[in-house]
């Protein structure tokens, strides 16, 4: 079973992208963030040709998250429960497998840095902290189900001066502060393992090149998407792989695609 995340920055404009490597790599599941599109705009048809049926979380221009199968699958929740947000940042599906019922989150978290314009507004920090929160609730609440649990996306937390090709300038980023760390640390403690991180714990493991200042050309990238997985799954992890050749194509987002393999048995 081969699950895979990528915040793909517009659908529209990366479809080609999109379907040729789904056709070529056939995960069984995808989880995408920043589509930038509403349902009534997304490529809803494009993906069934390619084999995927799509569950969507959509927002005009910004924002906004999919969930593409192989498999039968329900929406369970749009957005994280009991925390209104105008944002479209979250999307939970049940999906079976093989007779097998999982859950599965495409998430996309805040940034969390101010307006350029306006320094010392701390609004969009403040509410990064309280997305957390309440994602880190419902994570801890979803794991008491004792059923299997992905969740993956664009977490925009950069865990540690090893993640990032130099921490000195990143700090007090909103993705490197350590209150954002020490709470998506919360995720291991209540059970959820970062799987790339249990493979391979001394490479960099980048998502996120910059387009500016030859980011990628000069590997200067950072990690901040991460598939995190209940202990079902990560006792069935076989391998956790980033295409760094998909940021490579041309009209490539800024990030690229994570994918992790798992035992289906």
């Amino acid at each position: 079973m081969k699950i895979a995340t990528l915040n793909i920055n517009s659908v529209n404009a990366r479809l080609t992208n999109l379907t040729d490597w789904l056709m070529k790599n056939q995960p069984d599941i995808m989880m995408l963030q920043e589509i930038k599109t509403e349902f009534n705009n997304f490529p809803f048809f494009d993906l069934q040709m390619a084999g995927y049926h799509a569950e969507i979380l959509g927002q005009k221009s910004y924002n906004g998250t999919a969930i593409l199968s192989r498999h039968p699958m329900t929406v369970r929740t749009q957005s994280l429960p009991n925390f209104p947000d105008e944002n479209a940042r979250y999307l939970e599906c049940e999906i079976t497998i093989n007779s097998r019922q999982y859950i599965m989150a495409s998430l996309y978290l805040p940034n969390g840095n101010p307006p350029q314009n306006n320094l010392a507004d701390t609004s969009k920090f403040s509410y990064k902290l309280a997305w957390m929160d309440a994602f880190i609730k419902h994570a801890d609440e979803l794991i008491k189900q004792n059923k299997p649990i992905i969740l993956a996306g664009d977490f925009n937390v950069i865990m540690s001066p090893h993640d990032v090709y130099n921490s000195e300038i990143f700090i007090g980023n909103a993705l490197f502060r350590p209150e954002v760390q020490n709470r998506l640390r919360l995720l291991n403690r209540i059970g959820y393992c970062d799987t790339y991180r249990r493979l391979y714990p001394h490479d960099n493991g980048y998502t996120f090149w910059d387009y500016t200042g030859g980011s990628l050309q000069n590997d200067f990238g950072m990690r901040i998407d991460y598939i995190f997985t209940s202990p079902y799954l990560t006792d069935r992890l076989k391998s956790c792989f980033v295409d760094k050749e998909f940021r490579k194509q041309e009209k490539a987002s800024d990030h690229t695609i994570l994918m992790a393999e798992f035992e289906d048995k």
